[in-house]
Order: C-alpha cells, then structure tokens, then sequence
C-alpha cells in the first residue's frame, strides 16, 4: 500500500457512514464509455447464452440443483 492510499485511507475513517458509502460507491463507479462497453459485453454473452439453450447444446438447471453442484465442488477442494 502507498502512503498516498494508506493516507486517503485514513481520512476515509473520518467520515460519516452515509460519506463512506457514498465514497465507495463514487470510487467503483466506471465512465459512461466503459459502462457502455461493459453492457455490450453482457448483453452479447446473453445472446449466446440464450442461443445455447434454445439450440440445446447446454440444459439449464435449475437453482437448487446449482447451489448442490456449487457445494460438492467447494466440499471436494477441502483437504
């Protein structure tokens, strides 16, 4: 971390709870153009994703038997 950053940091603590979220949500914040970008991007990726399942090359499934996929997979990295 720079002194600039641990600084900036610092005086963040200072402020309000409503200041900091306020803070937060300016710093994550992209331009205009990059979120044009971004949403392009997602919207181009929906497009295949819908084509994938109407063409049939992927099954959806469905949320419950997603979050038991997701659970054995962590389940499995444990030592």
């Amino acid at each position: 971390m720079t002194p600039k950053l641990a600084e900036y940091i610092a005086e963040g603590r200072s402020l309000s709870a409503d200041e900091r979220e306020i803070a937060a949500l300016a710093l994550q914040r992209i331009g205009d153009a990059k979120q044009a970008e971004a949403d392009a991007a997602w919207d181009e990726e929906i497009d295949r994703r819908v084509d994938e399942i109407l063409s049939g090359q992927v099954e959806p499934v469905d949320g419950e038997e997603t979050r038991r996929m997701a659970r054995a997979m962590l389940a499995a990295r444990r030592p």
